[in-house]
């Protein structure tokens, strides 16, 4: 009877999708209520275009750097741990075997069980050093060109969504013309974000979209209050 390859579809891109979220939510949200906290105390929107430009710059290299210095510091917490744990297989191979047979036994293997895979890794001292990684510590080698690309990734979805509620204002001569185009985009906009961001996430779609949207919308309405009453 011919058989039917099996294969397996999981997820890869999680931390790309991360970093698009972390940056398009940021980029949507913060220009969106500068926009609208600017438009509640002034009405020439070529300032308030001046004004998100600005912040759309400084807010997309600041997350970049963010992004950056994140994936750089796990890079660094993986390289100490496993010098680390390299060093207690060298130095403590008997402590590091019973943590290996502690580990097996956890997922209900016994002792016997798990003393021919415990010995087999003490004759590979680098596999054994993998393993403690990842079942132990729970880390994963990082890929070296992680940090750049996730500065990148995050920076340029902090542009790409920090346009969208400054677009109206570009081609709009009054604010409060651009203000309500503006609240009807960007809105529309975090709803589709987030229920794609939930498709993605495996979280329900139309629940990511709608707490997507509230948190939107409370930061720009309460950035339009504050700057109503200032001024």
């Amino acid at each position: 009877m011919p058989q039917t390859a099996h294969v397996e579809r999981h997820f890869r891109g999680s931390e790309t999708v991360r970093d698009i979220v972390i940056g398009m939510s940021d980029g949507l949200t913060v220009p969106f209520a500068l926009a609208a906290g600017l438009s509640g105390a002034i009405n020439t929107t070529s300032i308030i275009v001046t004004a998100g430009l600005a912040e759309i710059a400084a807010g997309s290299i600041a997350m970049g750097l963010g992004g950056y210095m994140a994936a750089r510091s796990d890079s660094e917490h993986y390289v100490n741990e496993r010098a680390r744990e390299e060093s207690e297989v060298r130095a403590t191979p008997d402590m590091e075997a019973a943590e290996v047979s502690d580990l097996f036994q956890s997922y209900g293997l016994t002792a016997e069980e798990s003393k021919p895979i415990v010995e087999a890794l003490k004759t590979r001292p680098q596999a054994w050093v993998d393993f403690m990684m990842r079942f132990e510590l729970g880390l994963e080698k990082p890929d070296p060109r992680r940090a750049v690309v996730s500065a990148g990734t995050i920076a340029g979805a902090y542009i790409a969504g920090g346009f969208i509620p400054l677009c109206p204002y570009i081609v709009s001569r009054t604010a409060g013309s651009a203000l309500t185009i503006s609240v009807i985009v960007t809105l529309s906009a975090l709803a589709c974000f987030g229920y794609i961001k939930g498709r993605f996430t495996g979280t329900r779609p139309l629940r990511s979209a709608i707490q997507t949207l509230l948190i939107g919308g409370l930061a720009a309405t309460a950035a339009f209050i504050i700057a109503r009453a200032i001024s």
